[in-house]
């Protein structure tokens, strides 16, 4: 993944605008939401059961974190696999393009234990 240096001039051409604000755009309309970057970050520990996930995630419904699971596998950031037993076993597990974010959530993390001092100052 190469990172894009932002641009230093003052005065940007449209093009130039519209060429970084899109894929943020798109990146931030598959994580959006409160509960896709807690998911990927309890995958990225390990496969797990839906109710573990459940578990590691104060807060979030089985109904919204059943929806959520479900947009990350159309999204290819995890999977979805079923076991032959009885009951039915089902564990989901993060993709190697869910790995790919590995970068930004720490950059995310760093960025917010700096907020956090600037702002509440712990």
């Amino acid at each position: 993944m190469s990172v894009i240096p932002m641009p230093k001039k003052t005065k940007h051409s449209r093009v130039e605008c519209t060429t970084m604000i899109v894929p943020v755009r798109d990146a931030l309309e598959v994580l959006n939401g409160k509960w896709k970057l807690p998911i990927i970050i309890s995958l990225s520990f390990g496969n797990k059961r839906f109710k573990e996930i459940s578990r590691e995630i104060n807060g979030i419904t089985d109904k919204m974190l059943s929806k959520e699971l479900k947009d990350l596998e159309e999204h290819k950031l995890v999977k979805r696999t079923v076991y032959d037993a009885f009951p039915p076993a089902v564990e989901y597990s993060i993709t190697e393009h869910g790995r790919s974010l590995e970068k930004v959530v720490k950059e995310l993390r760093n960025w917010g234990v700096e907020h956090r001092k600037n702002i509440i100052g712990k």
